[in-house]
Formats: C-alpha cells, sequence, structure tokens
C-alpha cells in the first residue's frame, strides 16, 4: 500500500502542501468482540501502509466502548494477526476505556455549555418522535435546566437509575436533513462488566462521540474509516470542534471490502463459533484470518490481494477467485512438490522383483531450483488415486485401463493387465507390469505415451488425514438474500469433506504444521496447526481467474 497512490494519498499530499511539519498519523481501531476478518484486513492495511508511506505513525487502539462481547482472547488474537501481517505498532497501543474519565469530563462540558441534555425518550419513543425528511424531531427534554442535566448525568454515572432510563444526547439541529446530527445519543445506561474496568463504569460513550475524542487525544490526522461512516463525518467534526482538545483529525472514507461467497457480520460469524456450525474462529472455511492463516493463505498473498483491490470511493463486489489467484500465484513460485493419494488403490507391479526397493530422484519445484530434489521409492506393491483407474473409460482416457500404458511419474512406465473388481464393481487391485528399461525416460522403440500418473509405494507410504475445504456459502452474495431466507439458508453442505483413508510420501512425516506444499496433481496443502496429521487443502490447482 505504501508503493501506490490513492485518493486518500492526493488528500494527505495536498494537506502536506500546505503544512509540510504535518507528521502523518493514523490508527487502527477494531473492537475486540471478535476475530480480525479479511475485510477489517483491508482497512488495517490502508491504516498502517498510508502511515509507512508517509514515515508517519499508526496507533492499534481497541475500540472497547461496547462491553457486551469484548474480551481479552480478541485483544490477543488481533494483535497477533496484524503482526502475522507484518505490521507493528509499537508502543503506540491504546485502549478506547483508557480515555473514559476524559470523555465524561467533555460531556460534563458540553452540558454546561448547553450544548448536551439528558433524555428520557424510551427507545420506541426515540423511535416516534424521530421525524422524517419533512418533519423534525422532538424531545420534550431539550430545555431541560442545565444544572438538572449536570444533575441527572451524574447520578447516571453514579448507578442510580436503570438501563433505558436516561440517555445523554447533543443538543445539534432536530431539523437537520442529516439523521446523525438530530441531537444524537452521546451516553447511555448499561450495567455490564467491562473486560478492564469491571464493574466501575455505568455507563459507556457512544462510538460518534468517543471515537473523534480518542483520535484527538492521540493526536490522529487521518481517520480512516468506512464508507458507512461517511454521513457520520459533520457529527465527528462537531464532536472534534466542541471537545476543545489540540489535535484536530480529519476523517477520510473508503469503500469497505466486499467479497464473493463470504459474509463479513461478525456478529454472524460469533454465531456460526457459538452453534457450533464451524471449529471455532478459525476454522479454516471462515473468512478470519486465523482461519484463512490455518487453511494455508499466507501473508504475502493476502497484501497482494489488498494490493490489486485498491482503495475505492464506492462500494464493489470482489471475486473470492481474486484472493484464491494471489495465494496459488505464490505458493506455485515456493511451495515444495510432494505426492499424495488421496483415494488409494493397490497396484502391483507383477514383473518387478519383491523385497526389491529403489529410488528415483524428483524435484522439489520445477519453478525453483535451488529447492533441489529428493528420493522416492519403488516397490513391488504401490498405490495410485482410484480417479486413475477405469474400468469402462471414456474416449481418449490415458490413465490406467486395460491394455493401456502409463508413466508411473518420475518412474517406469506400465501396462495396465487387469482390474480386479469386487461384488459392487469397485475397483480393489490393478496387475501391471513395468517396462523395467523405461527408467525415468523414454521408451527405446520410439512408442508415445500419453498419460502420466502420480504414485507411492505402499510400504513407505505415510498415511494421513485431509481436508478438502471449499466455500462457505452457495450463493455469491450473502448480503442480498431472498425475503424470508437467513444465511444458514445458503450454507454450502459440501464445504467440508474429511478423508482419512489417504497415503503421502514418507518425507511428509517430517512436516511440520503450517508447512505448505503442492500435492501433485491435487492442489496446495497445508499441515493443520490443530489437528495431528491433518492437511488442509488451501486452494486446489485450477485457476479460473483472468488476471485484469
Amino acid at each position: 500500500m505504501e508503493n501506490t497512490s490513492n485518493f486518500i494519498h492526493d488528500i494527505i499530499n495536498k494537506d502536506l502542501e500546505a503544512n509540510p511539519e504535518l507528521k502523518v498519523h493514523t490508527r487502527f481501531p477494531p473492537e475486540p468482540n471478535g476475530y480480525l476478518h479479511i475485510g477489517h484486513c483491508k482497512a488495517l492495511v490502508i491504516d498502517f501502509g498510508t502511515a509507512k508511506k508517509y514515515g508517519g505513525m499508526c496507533n492499534l487502539r481497541m475500540d472497547d466502548t461496547n462491553p457486551a462481547k469484548e474480551d481479552t482472547e480478541f485483544v490477543d488474537a488481533i494483535k497477533e494477526d496484524i503482526h502475522w501481517l507484518g505490521f507493528d505498532w509499537d508502543d503506540r497501543f491504546f485502549y478506547g476505556s483508557d480515555y473514559f474519565e476524559i470523555t465524561y469530563g467533555i460531556a460534563e462540558r458540553l452540558i454546561k455549555d448547553g450544548l448536551a441534555y439528558v433524555c428520557e425518550l424510551t427507545p420506541e419513543q426515540f423511535r416516534e418522535y424521530r421525524g422524517d425528511t419533512s418533519h423534525p424531531a422532538i424531545s420534550p427534554y431539550r430545555d431541560r435546566p442545565i444544572e438538572e442535566n449536570l444533575d441527572l448525568f451524574r447520578r447516571m454515572r453514579d448507578g442510580e437509575f436503570p438501563e433505558g432510563k436516561y440517555t445523554l444526547r447533543a443538543k445539534i439541529d432536530l431539523a437537520s436533513g442529516n439523521f446523525n446530527m438530530r441531537d444524537p445519543v452521546l451516553y447511555r445506561i448499561r450495567f455490564i462488566d467491562h473486560h478492564r474496568q469491571g464493574k466501575k463504569w455505568c455507563i459507556f460513550p457512544m462510538y460518534d462521540f468517543a471515537h473523534p475524542i480518542q483520535d484527538a487525544i492521540e493526536g490522529i490526522t487521518h481517520s480512516l474509516c468506512s464508507l458507512e461512516y461517511e454521513d457520520h463525518r459533520p457529527l465527528y467534526n462537531w464532536v472534534v470542534e466542541h471537545a476543545c482538545l489540540e489535535g484536530k483529525p480529519r476523517q477520510i472514507e473508503f469503500a469497505r471490502l466486499n467479497v464473493t461467497y463470504t459474509v463479513m457480520s461478525k456478529r454472524y460469524l460469533r454465531s456460526l463459533v457459538e452453534g457450533g456450525l464451524v471449529d471455532g474462529w478459525d476454522d479454516p472455511r471462515m473468512p478470519t484470518l486465523c482461519g484463512l492463516r490455518r487453511r494455508g493463505f499466507t501473508s504475502g498473498a493476502i497484501l497482494d490481494f489488498c494490493e490489486r483491490i485498491g482503495v475505492a470511493k464506492s462500494n464493489s463486489m470482489v471475486d473470492i477467485e481474486l484472493l484464491e489467484h494471489c495465494v496459488r500465484e505464490e505458493l506455485n513460485k515456493t511451495a515444495q512438490r510432494r505426492i499424495a493419494v488421496l483415494d488409494p488403490v493397490k497396484v502391483t507391479v507383477t514383473n518387478y522383483p519383491e523385497g526389491k526397493t529403489e529410488y528415483f530422484t524428483v524435484t522439489n519445484n520445477p519453478n525453483d531450483e535451488s529447492a533441489g530434489t529428493r528420493q522416492i521409492p519403488f516397490t513391488r506393491e504401490l498405490y495410485v488415486d482410484r480417479e486413475d483407474v477405469s474400468t469402462n473409460p471414456p474416449p481418449k482416457y490415458f490413465r490406467l485401463k486395460e491394455g493401456g500404458e502409463v508413466r508411473l511419474m518420475g518412474a517406469y512406465i506400465v501396462k495396465c493387465d487387469k482390474i480386479i473388481t469386487d461384488d459392487d464393481g469397485n475397483v480393489t487391485e490393478v496387475l501391471c507390469t513395468a517396462d523395467l528399461q523405461s527408467g525415468c525416460g523414454n521408451p527405446f522403440d520410439g512408442r508415445k505415451i500419453k498419460g502420466t500418473i502420480h504414485w507411492l509405494s505402499q510400504a513407505h507410504a505415510v498415511k494421513a488425514n485431509v481436508m478438502l475445504y471449499d466455500r462457505l456459502f452457495t450463493t455469491p452474495d450473502p448480503s442480498n438474500l431472498p425475503e424470508g431466507k437467513t444465511y444458514n439458508d445458503f450454507l454450502n453442505p459440501d464445504s467440508l469433506k474429511k478423508l482419512e483413508n489417504c497415503f503421502m510420501e514418507p518425507s511428509l512425516a517430517e512436516a511440520r504444521p503450517g508447512d505448505k506444499f503442492q500435492f501433485v496433481r491435487m492442489g496446495y496443502f497445508c499441515l493443520d496447526t490443530k489437528n495431528e496429521n491433518t492437511f488442509n487443502r488451501v486452494v486446489t490447482l485450477k485457476d479460473s481467474y483472468k488476471v485484469q
């Protein structure tokens, strides 16, 4: 992000022209009520990347002004995800709750200045009196005397009143065409334990009031946020103006990230976790950064994805195939090749000596000579994938069929003599003879072998589990659901297939959790960090994304 330019940078450039001494200072303010997802990733890349581009600073601030569902578990996870992406905040780590006392003091000053009042409308009355484009909002408590407002607000803090009894509202303009300016709520009563403050507070500031104050206190120059806050900018500016703080941050909005087949709602993602529909926040089907990391996506691929989609002023939908393309492109260059047979069928090479083992040399990565080579053992009994055997082959089938020849990748050419099946027609064994003169070269008689399949020595193969992950939803745009439908109606029943009888080449027994490989002809896989001896499919080999 620091190497590119966009409309945010154009604005900052003009600010720097007007004030060359300006030190660009941004912030990333996640709410610690869940794990970061790919949508947050775009925001944090913009925040941290912009600061880096201009040699400035970026704060990490936990937006913990709403204590419901907030937890230190999420704080730790957010830090881990940001570090994984390669960003750091040095000593600039803060909590929004650090400023509760200052924020409260500013609220009292607004009351004393006649700019805030305690309102007694119920939520139902609040909606009823909100007005419309032709009629202003109404509050019968707007002209409550200052001393009475101050007394009620202090008693709200002392916990004298039940939730919902009172709110503190800004006195701005009940007839404003921007409904966010129609005397918005600044504080509400909540009797709930705060993850850091405990029971100290029972009134909590609203985001629109707390956030600009926090930005101003920390000296933020450019408060970068998603487009949904564009209509809130006048309120942001109003709070900055009347907070009487030295800092004067500027809010700039950009389009949020929407990805096909993906839901960005933390509330819904939480419901998937709590309902047991996924294996935690880090389930490899989840759009969370920890889920993508566990599945095998790399930080480099995700940053590349964010770089490619750019920074826009209007919302749009990004094809998830672009994200898959980015990780596929990186792993094609970096992942070592390994052999895995996911649905094994026994092959017996009848003319190969029993008890003999020889080794064939294969490359670790054809795109990287420095990756070197490895030795693959060959014996009389082998495993091949079931899809490479057919008793009723279609035209131009160049794999194992009776009377046909294939090359065993990196090894001999074999002729399929007989396919043995059980009573249900399932293949149980294939009998072949090898051209023992072919080695890993071409036949001496010049015949052409059109098919090549992968294989493993039965005696040396190691058993493992494989998780084949697919998209979590069946609809490209889960945010646009038919009337009466919910997200759950479009959960993909085939988003996970568990394979428990897979075999790997022996070198994979030494793999460490998080290691990534290309299983030849199968896709890219990562050794799971939670389940022992389990490989997660990152993406398939096929890339249907057309590079723009």
